[in-house]
């Protein structure tokens, strides 16, 4: 992937025909080229030629590529230290915020990601060339991104100018440097899997930090393990295991994308029982397919689009259903099973058959089933299996040991990888998985585990934070949140508006927002938050934020159940009384009809504390944590039921707001 089409000098820039520099971005342009893109080129071509010849000393990219979005910047102009990210609409007569969206987005995502212009000042520009003038505001953002400027055809030069005398940048941009500098994206899974799905690899689209074991080599060993089992005509299965939120589903999405090829008879499906997370991803590729093609010879309408994503992307027990109408093997060779940890034991199955298929006699746990149904294969197939530690959340979800003892009951001839973290009690619940499977039948891969998480991506020890809050170790939550506060922000508070308030405050551009609950957190009704209200998940996550329906009007929220395996950019995470800070540590209640009753079985507490734990983990940039301040009239929500908690996390050093 081409940084950018065209790179010169003002010089260079000024002396190239226009017929060359129309070249040079066709040349890199890897679609058909239509006319409409031809003629915006030549128009900012011709306009840029004008400007500058007013502007020495300066840079000039056109199409610079932002992989993390899967797009390219119209032009950057690199002028007296400055970075100008120019969004041209080409014969627009007025300023849309779709555009002023874009183009702040595009600077945000270079503050962020790309090393050279981490401490530059940054300023979008929006070029709706037949638009009226516009007063010029030069406005700064805490981290030197600027408000996006408004600017035509004529005046854009003298914008340039004035915007640079304003700033006063002392040192120059080295243009060579800034071109090749490091670039570290982290993309929300929706970003990813759209990129992916428009022939993009995770490579491109992903951090790749030296001395860390990145989603680049997961995804090769993946690769190579894929290609052995088919080259050795060998059934194998793979468990790729994670931190929250440190790429798992990115890993499984990139390999069901790179082998999704019938004609080589290696077809692969990336298969989720997170029925949120696929309705999501399902509808933000289509949207995207029919937005890209709309106006083409390519164009498409929205059921067709959908027809595709969901060949490619499935629900775990669609495809179950499936294979137990027929006992052929399925034409997919290559499974990725997304959250594998979540898949049932036998006695959830088998109650599930009983109750929704009618079918008395069914005695496979999902994990034996769904491994059974790729053995159907005489020569070669694969199982990749994504697990999270401590994110099984629901009754009857089995985790990583119901795999093990899928494989040592019924398929000793399929071979085994691992990482040498799979051991972490994180993910077997203290059993040992091992002790049935021989050393011929189990390889040790380190790249299989993800231990850095991506998404929290201005601090790697969000994950950690929250392990060590969650674990009550107090020393080590007030340590790690000392290390995380400057880059991430934490802050609590005992107001829902002022929470609202703050997670509006933070979001730039469209950068997504939301509130967040425990789906037992059933008091915290008074403060508006219905958690017993069930929201669309696609239209909460990918409609815009003035949608009342959508997770930015920040009126409906989302449980655990419905944002597991997504994130947002800033979350309001509203804690309820059903987890509480007790003297000997975490008491676990449920609400039933009138009143808290206490939870005994430790499985039941397990998965409210995981419920917590995603929730936590669900912000890429920074959170709110909302505690109510309780009701002395109200025996349900009673101060002392909260206190405690909102106590513990100023302990940990987390500012109240």
């Amino acid at each position: 992937m081409n940084r950018a089409y065209y790179f010169a000098s003002t010089e260079h820039f000024l002396s190239d025909k226009p017929d060359s520099i129309l070249g040079a971005l066709t040349r890199g342009h890897q679609f058909a080229l239509e006319d409409l893109q031809r003629n915006a080129w030549l128009s900012q071509i011709d306009i840029l030629k004008k400007a500058l010849a007013h502007l020495p000393n300066s840079f000039i990219a056109f199409e610079y590529a932002i992989p993390r979005m899967g797009k390219r910047v119209d032009v950057i102009i690199l002028f007296s230290g400055i970075v100008f990210v120019l969004e041209f609409k080409v014969g627009e007569k007025k300023y849309t915020s779709s555009a002023m969206v874009q183009a702040l987005d595009y600077s945000i995502d270079l503050k962020n990601f790309h090393a050279e212009s981490h401490f530059r000042a940054i300023v979008p520009m929006v070029i709706a060339t037949n638009a009226p003038d516009h007063q010029l505001k030069v406005s700064e953002y805490p981290d030197r991104v600027y408000e996006p400027v408004k600017s035509n055809k004529e005046n854009v030069i003298n914008h340039i100018k004035q915007i640079a005398h304003t700033i006063a940048e002392t040192k120059p941009i080295k243009p060579d440097e800034w071109l090749e500098s490091i670039y570290k994206p982290t993309p929300t899974i929706i970003e990813a899997a759209q990129a992916l799905y428009k022939g993009h690899n995770v490579k491109e689209i992903s951090r790749s930090d030296a001395g860390r074991i990145n989603l680049g080599a997961t995804s090769d060993v993946i690769s190579e393990i894929i290609d052995n089992s088919k080259k050795g005509h060998r059934k194998s299965i793979c468990f790729v295991t994670g931190v929250p939120g440190a790429g798992k589903t990115l890993a499984g999405l990139n390999i069901a994308n790179e082998r999704h090829n019938i004609d080589e008879g290696e077809h692969a499906v990336f298969l989720s029982g997170n029925g949120p997370l696929v309705e999501v991803l399902q509808e933000a590729l289509a949207r995207n397919e029919v937005l890209e093609k709309k106006g083409t010879d390519l164009q498409v309408t929205k059921s067709m689009a959908l027809t595709k994503t969901k060949a490619f992307i499935q629900n775990i027990h669609h495809f179950r259903d499936d294979a137990m109408q027929s006992t052929k093997p399925p034409i997919e060779r290559v499974a990725v099973f997304d959250e594998a940890q979540r898949a049932w034991t036998l006695e959830q199955t088998s109650s599930f058959m009983v109750r929704k298929k009618g079918i008395a006699e069914f005695n496979m746990s999902e994990p034996e089933f769904l491994i059974s149904v790729l053995d159907r294969h005489e020569d070669w197939a694969i199982i990749i299996c994504l697990i999270g530690g401590g994110q099984e959340i629901n009754t009857g979800e089995a985790g990583l040991p119901e795999w093990f003892s899928a494989i040592q009951n019924g398929y000793p001839h399929w071979d085994v990888y691992v990482s040498n973290k799979l051991t972490d009690s994180e993910y077997t619940n203290g059993e040992d998985i091992y002790s049935s499977l021989s050393k011929k039948q189990l390889t040790i891969k380190n790249e299989l585990h993800l231990s850095v998480s991506v998404r929290s991506f201005r601090s790697e020890k969000l994950s950690a934070f929250v392990k060590a809050f969650l674990d009550l170790n107090l020393d080590e939550a007030r340590l790690l949140f000392q290390d995380l506060r400057k880059d991430y922000p934490i802050v609590v508070t005992r107001n829902i508006e002022t929470a609202k308030q703050w997670v509006r405050a933070k979001a730039r551009g469209s950068e997504g927002l939301g509130v967040v609950a425990s789906s037992g957190a059933y008091r915290l009704k008074p403060y508006g938050l219905h958690v017993k209200f069930a929201i669309e998940p696609k239209t909460w996550f990918l409609n815009e934020n003035t949608d009342v329906r959508s997770a930015g009007f920040l009126e409906d929220v989302a449980t655990e159940f419905d944002i597991q395996g997504l994130e947002l950019d800033w979350t309001c995470v509203a804690w309820d009384a059903n987890l509480r800070r007790g003297y000997e540590g975490w008491e676990y209640k449920n609400f039933r009809g009138t009143k808290w009753q206490n939870i005994h079985d430790e499985i039941r507490r397990r998965y409210l504390l995981n419920a917590y734990r995603v929730l936590l983990t669900r912000a890429r940039q920074g959170m709110v944590i909302f505690i109510p301040e309780g009701d002395d009239s109200d025996r349900t929500r009673l101060p002392e039921f909260y206190d405690p908690v909102f106590d513990y996390f100023i302990q940990c050093g987390v500012p109240c707001v």
